[in-house]
């Protein structure tokens, strides 16, 4: 299963509903990701993909200091699945990569 590419992600928080980009790619055989979409960029640590399951953990500063662990379950152009933030309730994550643009030739 590849999961690298851009997927929009939203996040059902607490305070509201959370919108970030993030971006997965292969360096040297590695999967490692960034995202972004509220004002920083954080690269992700801890990239894991196991069968159609897919974790990692991001540290944010917007729209408030938090350790985030997220787990979900990738299903073709989808994922579903939440993300931790400490003792907080877990919130809902939903994403949906987005179509490669077709290469237009000269």
């Amino acid at each position: 299963m590849s999961i690298e590419g851009t997927w929009d992600l939203s996040m059902s928080t607490p305070i509201g509903k959370i919108k970030a980009v993030a971006e997965f790619r292969r360096e040297d055989g590695v999967l490692v990701g960034t995202a972004h979409g509220t004002g920083e960029e954080v690269p992700f640590s801890e990239v894991v993909l196991d069968g159609d399951r897919l974790t990692w953990k991001q540290s944010i500063t917007k729209p408030m200091r938090l350790n985030l662990a997220f787990a979900v379950t990738v299903d073709g152009d989808t994922l579903t699945g939440t993300s931790k933030a400490g003792r907080l309730p877990a919130s809902k994550v939903t994403g949906e990569r987005r179509a490669v643009p077709a290469s237009t030739e000269n």
